[in-house]
């Protein structure tokens, strides 16, 4: 179905002339007309992302360490 859709596309830009001012990347989607606004709103999200990620690991180990020194108290 990608490759039908990919011969359709590669023919309009061929009947058109704008085969070599695209580029098109079977399968993946491009949005190139992103205004500043939201890619600030992108960036928040990324950053927010990270810091949750970085909450997750944070509170993984801690809960790993209390894991531990209950299964040490409990066995003395």
């Amino acid at each position: 179905m990608a490759s039908y859709k990919t011969q359709i596309i590669s023919k309009l830009l061929n009947n058109t002339g704008l085969k070599g001012k695209l580029q098109t990347f079977p399968g993946k989607m491009v949005n190139t007309a992103i205004c500043d606004e939201e890619r600030g709103i992108q960036d928040k999200e990324g950053t927010e992302e990270s810091i949750l990620a970085m909450l997750g690991i944070i509170g993984t180990i801690l809960n790993m360490v209390v894991i531990i020194f209950v299964y040490i108290y409990t066995t003395l």
